[in-house]
């Protein structure tokens, strides 16, 4: 599969890599492949970030992440979803870090997205052997190849990726979602649809 990533798609990878050495995280997981995707400039998923209105808007989804971060990298709605069983997130957070210091249930070993093991066979050649990947980032690039196919593209590029992080569900997916970016209008913005294709 390695073979199929465009210029890109690898810069993606590897900008993902550097977030994750940058903010400690034992894995890469699929929130450091959204700054990555964030990072870049001139590329199709670059142009389809800027038509649906997220260009200066980096400040913000970084926020948004680092507050799923804290929560042990729990989105907000399976946070409303436990609050509907009168468990509230925010609480338990609160005291988590009242006991054990700010940010104690972050990745990094400790939270949700710092669960699992990860993988290096394969990808570590590609990324240099650093950070192992995360089930959830795995299943993203694997997602990706699918978005290709489907477009009956003989590559994958940073396009898919972004396709494939608006398609599974999670926090990647939320935030992008509470800052315009769908996986319908994203779809528009890339391949037609009465709007500017991405070229």
């Amino acid at each position: 599969m390695f073979e199929r990533f465009t210029k890109d798609a690898r810069a993606v990878v590897l900008g993902a890599v550097g977030h994750a050495e940058r903010l400690n995280a034992e894995t890469v997981e699929e929130q450091h492949l959204l700054l990555a995707l964030l990072d870049r400039e001139a590329s199709r998923a670059s142009f389809a970030l800027m038509s649906l209105g997220l260009a200066g808007r980096r400040e913000s989804v970084e926020q948004a992440l680092a507050e799923a971060r804290r929560r042990g990298g729990m989105s907000r709605a399976d946070a409303d979803a436990l609050s509907g069983l009168g468990i509230d997130v925010s609480e338990i957070v609160s005291r988590v870090e009242e006991a054990h210091g700010e940010g104690a249930l972050r990745d990094g070993g400790k939270g949700a997205a710092g669960r699992g093991r990860g993988w290096r066979s394969g990808w570590s050649g590609f990324v240099g052997g650093h950070r192992p990947f995360a089930q959830g980032a795995k299943d993203l690039l694997t997602e990706s190849l699918r978005m290709a196919l489907a477009q009956r593209d003989r590559y994958i590029g940073d396009e898919h990726l972004l396709l494939a992080l608006t398609a599974r569900p999670g926090v990647p997916a939320e935030v992008l979602a509470d800052h315009g970016v769908t996986y319908a209008s994203l779809r528009r913005v890339l391949y037609g649809g009465g709007e500017a294709k991405a070229g």
